[in-house]
């Protein structure tokens, strides 16, 4: 098959879909955001699209549509470039988030369209208003919020089908919208992301961690409240006191992936630290910043416990890759992460909000590292029988791409 993927961050989650497909030998094609500097295999085309600034007062509930809209125009305009020149995919799968497959039925109406559509902007029951120090669950709120999903089902209705990596994440669609998606994750390489107990974290001035040494970890691509840095923070000075050997290393950039960016600053991760700052030895406490992927992989090897938060929102890959590494987890007991972690069998669930119980169950691992290790098993077990990428979550990708081949398209 000819095999289109349409990803403004190209791969994002097709990072190992589309190269298993060519080597099954598909013709694959991606076409991206030409800011998008991201290297992929694949043969990639870009488009160029220019945002335009929206009048808030004009617009008010349409101006997520006038804006992802706008950009399906752009990437149509795109779509009907490659087709002037003979390119007709059989099967076209794109991230609808951005809008950049609203229009693609109109250039390519007997190619297949699938949309990963992976979070459902709701008024109610998941992000918005769920943290009331940063987002009040008003009523005009949960209409601007409802309003923002118009793009999201309409990728939807005008697509063959639909993609979701968790069945939680599923579960944010409409019911007539949830029934046309098919939940499979993404996938982890526990294969590559594995226990190790001769790992080793060089920190910037030199020192070296093991699985030895107690190593509380927190990740995420950008620290921020939807991450729960903020309750992370807090909880830091108790367990600095209770652990004095305990070295914290946080790895996350300082802008904003979800969420309002703070006033006057870019990032979170200041306001945070600077508000318990005071209260901690810093000579224990490691910003790396954005780390590479091996890098990351070692530091979840050396964690005797992994802090992980989030809104009821879209799950992080990492947390996967710290139970597929053999952590022993302690998570926000929200929807996302509960459909993952079992409390007291496959990591240790901790309620969002509760300060002194995220300062208590992290100096519990920290202290106690024997005690854990039955979860820490059991967490790389249900990773690797859940969410495998070679064995489980690929194998089954590539079935479900496979599927919508047109009956000329040749056997494989």
């Amino acid at each position: 098959m000819k095999i289109l993927f349409v990803h403004q961050n190209f791969p994002g989650q097709f990072l190992h879909l589309a190269p298993a497909l060519v080597a099954r030998g598909h013709d694959c094609l991606a076409l991206t955001d030409v800011k998008n500097q991201r290297g992929s295999t694949i043969k990639t085309l870009k488009y160029t699209h220019k945002e335009q600034k929206v009048d808030p007062a004009a617009c008010r509930l349409g101006r997520s549509y006038t804006t992802y809209s706008d950009r399906g125009v752009t990437v149509a305009r795109a779509a009907r470039s490659m087709r002037e020149k003979g390119y007709v995919p059989d099967v076209i799968f794109g991230h609808s988030g951005w809008g950049e497959t609203l229009f693609l039925k109109q250039v390519w109406p007997e190619a297949k369209l699938i949309v990963y559509s992976e979070f459902y902007y709701k008024g109610r029951d998941a992000d918005v208003g769920f943290d009331p120090e940063f987002t009040a669950a008003t009523f005009d709120q949960m209409l601007i919020t409802q309003g923002r999903a118009a793009h999201q089902g309409q990728a939807l209705i005008h697509a063959d089908a639909g993609f979701a990596p968790t069945q939680w994440q599923a579960s944010t669609h409409p019911e007539l919208l949830r029934e046309r998606l098919t939940v499979i994750h993404d996938g982890v390489d526990t294969e590559q992301i594995t226990p190790n107990p001769e790992a080793r974290f060089v920190l910037p001035d030199g020192r070296s961690l093991t699985p030895q040494d107690e190593v509380l970890t927190f990740v995420n691509r950008n620290l921020e409240p939807y991450r729960g840095y903020h309750i992370f923070m807090r909880a830091l000075p108790e367990v600095l006191r209770a652990r004095p050997k305990a070295q914290v290393v946080i790895v996350g950039g300082d802008g904003v992936s979800y969420g309002n960016a703070p006033k006057d600053a870019t990032g979170w991760k200041d306001i945070f630290l600077n508000e318990v700052r005071d209260k901690l030895d810093l000579s224990r406490v490691h910003f790396m910043g954005k780390v590479p992927y091996p890098h990351f992989i070692a530091l979840m090897q050396v964690s005797r416990a992994h802090a992980y938060l989030t809104y009821p929102f879209v799950l992080s890959w990492s947390m996967i890759e710290a139970m597929a590494a053999g952590c022993h987890i302690v998570a926000s007991a929200t929807q996302p992460v509960m459909e993952a972690i079992e409390d007291g069998k496959t990591g240790t669930l901790v309620e969002f909000f509760d300060v002194a119980g995220w300062s208590k169950a992290l100096t519990e691992a920290l202290a106690d590292p024997e005690r854990y290790v039955p979860l820490r098993k059991a967490a790389r077990a249900a990773a690797i029988a859940t969410y495998d990428l070679h064995s489980h979550c690929l194998p089954k990708t590539i079935a479900f791409v496979e599927s919508f081949a047109p009956p000329s398209a040749s056997k494989i």
